[in-house]
């Protein structure tokens, strides 16, 4: 069996977020994969509108929902999407492209998608909402972890503190002379 065979692959959750870049290029560094399955999941526009009405009480009026060529919420999954193929190509992977129309939520679609393409390990960035806050704001990340059935790799967010550092990097030479 050659290298190319026995490589690593991971499904990456990508939504062109800064914690999906993150999350892609921490993973790629560490875990060094030589294959990446790059999956946006979108819902259709006329789909969120909908939930959007029915939390607000008001009556839903009727939509006919139009190919997916034309929803912009479409043409925007593919450009992140391709976008996070570029990225995953910047670092040397071989990268494919997966875009999943999710009918319930995101974790259920990634979960779903892992169990098509058989990775060998899901990656995901995570807001690492907690506290009161996470009471009405549901982890995909945590759900993802508890479904999945593979290994998942979840990658913070930066904190306060690393972004600072980073700041005050900026503009030091690595002798630590300022420019």
């Amino acid at each position: 069996m050659s290298q190319e065979d026995t490589a690593m692959t991971m499904l990456i959750a990508y939504d062109g977020s800064d914690q999906a870049k993150r999350a892609l290029t921490d993973a790629a560094h560490l875990l060094r994969p030589r294959h990446v399955e790059i999956l946006t999941a979108w819902e259709p526009l006329h789909r969120q509108a909908a939930r959007a009405v029915s939390m607000s009480g008001l009556r839903q009026a009727d939509w006919s929902a139009g190919a997916e060529e034309e929803d912009p919420a479409y043409t925007e999954a593919r450009r992140i999407c391709r976008e996070g193929v570029e990225l995953a190509e910047s670092l040397g992977l071989r990268a494919r492209a997966h875009l999943v129309e999710t009918a319930t939520a995101i974790w259920s679609a990634i979960v779903d998608a892992a169990k098509e393409l058989r990775p060998d390990v899901i990656v995901t960035g995570t807001r690492a909402v907690t506290g009161f806050k996470s009471l009405w704001t549901s982890s995909t990340a945590d759900a993802v972890v508890s479904h999945a059935g593979i290994p998942v790799f979840i990658v913070p967010p930066l904190n306060d503190e690393d972004e600072e550092d980073l700041d005050s990097e900026e503009g030091v030479d690595p002798a630590g002379v300022e420019d």
